[in-house]
């Protein structure tokens, strides 16, 4: 019998990792079937263990038996792998380049911040906020007046980014601010983004989210 891992597309993930949900989007935009195994991360299984030796995290993609790691990668994988339906990134060399820098951009920024909020509050909790909103607010000037960051098409960056979407809404209530009011034009392309079953579908309910983000702050004695 051959072993799990040898059947086609499986995903290897946890529903609180926005680079697994960033992967299962550009499985959905493409129409690929896939085995889904839930990992429990304090317990990562021999599986994960054995197909991400170095960095030991989720998301993990095995096509075939062979391992592909990082959700950016990954994601590009698929795009260059299933050449037929949508595609995943421009053909044009030089706005490949660009939706390469911003997805480069937000998991550099946008991740370091949310995750910051799991162990700050009052002023420094704050200076967060302020700063997250700015990296934000130079993302909403990238998107200007289009629908997407690729213009009427989604594409790479629109998926780098809302994966981390029930994060920020769930941080926004932690935080004290409104996707909605401080970022409108982001709401509203989040709003058009989560119209795709491929989003709806896969996006982790924030109240979920931020039920565990108060539970570990509860834990680092942030919360009463």
């Amino acid at each position: 019998m051959p072993a799990i891992e040898d059947s086609g597309v499986v995903v290897l993930g946890w529903w609180v990792s926005m680079f697994t949900t960033r992967v299962r989007i550009a499985l959905a935009e493409k129409g690929i079937s896939y085995e889904y195994i839930e990992e429990d991360i304090p317990n990562k299984s021999p599986l994960l263990l054995k197909h991400n030796p170095i960095y030991k995290k989720v998301p993990v993609m095995i096509h075939k038996g062979k391992p592909i790691c990082e959700s950016l990668i990954i994601v590009q994988y698929i795009h260059e792998t299933w050449k037929e339906g949508y595609p995943l990134l421009p053909s044009d060399p030089f706005l490949k380049s660009q939706a390469a820098f911003w997805a480069d951009y937000i998991d550099k920024h946008i991740y370091q911040v949310v995750k910051l909020t799991w162990d700050s509050k009052g002023e420094e909790m704050q200076k967060r906020v302020e700063e997250f909103l700015g990296y934000l607010k130079v993302l909403e000037r990238e998107l200007s007046e289009e629908p997407y960051f690729n213009g009427e098409s989604f594409g790479f960056v629109d998926m780098a980014l809302i994966c981390y979407y029930s994060h920020i809404i769930a941080f926004g209530k932690i935080g004290n601010f409104s996707v909605e009011k401080d970022t409108p034009k982001l709401f509203a392309w989040a709003t058009q983004c989560l119209k795709r079953e491929s989003v709806s579908m896969t996006l982790a309910d924030p109240n979920k989210i931020y039920e565990l983000l108060i539970e570990i702050r509860k834990k680092n004695g942030l919360e009463d």
